[in-house]
């Protein structure tokens, strides 16, 4: 099981970050403060760190620079703060990453993963099927080499079902993977993204060639 330092004041953030990480693999420990989280990593040496930005002691951007000071170890910035030049700025200070909230717990997990495959240099190999693919690595999608425009939720939704591989994914899965523990309170957020992706992906949306509905079990991708 790898360890997960979650360093942000929010304790409403931490909980869901613990609870949707557990079940992916991640022991999770949390830190309030920038010292408490200092303290915390120097003390457990965690395998990746998630840090907000927006904390009472200090800025994020200056923990960043003291864990880089002393390793390597992969963090993931999650911040509200969404300017071009911050996220550049965080990103040349040694983040590995930048997620903006809110976000899925789906995308955030692919994000940590590839970002631990990254300093592992194991990547992950593409998924293909009928002219798609999905690069997880690089985080999109195309199909007969024609990028698809995919907002990040339903890049998460379209991985999810490329890593089960043509064998079906359930609703109820589905929902965990992308919103957490409450995800079955979004069954009708996941009927609009599926929807909109069909109208990017399909040339005829009402009979999907590659997003196919399993009636009352779930969904799966095929290609013919």
């Amino acid at each position: 099981m790898k360890m997960a330092l979650i360093i942000d004041d929010e304790a409403q953030i931490r909980k869901l970050l613990k609870i949707s990480l557990e079940p992916k693999g991640y022991l999770t420990i949390e830190a309030a403060t920038g010292y408490e989280g200092l303290q915390a990593f120097a003390g457990l040496r965690p395998d990746i760190v998630l840090l907000d930005l927006g904390l009472p002691d200090r800025d994020g951007a200056a923990v960043l620079a003291e864990i880089r000071d002393r390793s390597e170890v992969p963090v993931i910035v999650l911040s509200v703060r969404d300017r071009e030049s911050d996220i550049v700025a965080l990103l040349d200070g040694g983040a590995d990453d930048y997620v903006t909230k809110p976000f899925s717990i789906g995308e955030l997990a692919a994000r940590m993963n590839a970002a631990l495959r990254r300093r592992s240099g194991k990547p992950e190999l593409p998924y293909a099927v009928g002219g798609l693919v999905v690069d997880f690595d690089e985080r999109r999608a195309s199909i007969d080499g024609e990028p698809l425009k995919l907002t990040p939720t339903e890049y998460s939704i379209v991985a999810v079902l490329a890593r089960a591989g043509g064998r079906i994914v359930t609703k109820a899965s589905l929902l965990r993977e992308i919103w957490g523990p409450l995800g079955e309170l979004e069954q009708g957020s996941l009927r609009v993204h599926l929807s909109s992706m069909r109208k990017k992906m399909e040339r005829d949306p009402s009979r999907p060639r590659f997003i196919v509905t399993e009636p009352g079990i779930g969904y799966r991708l095929k290609g013919e």
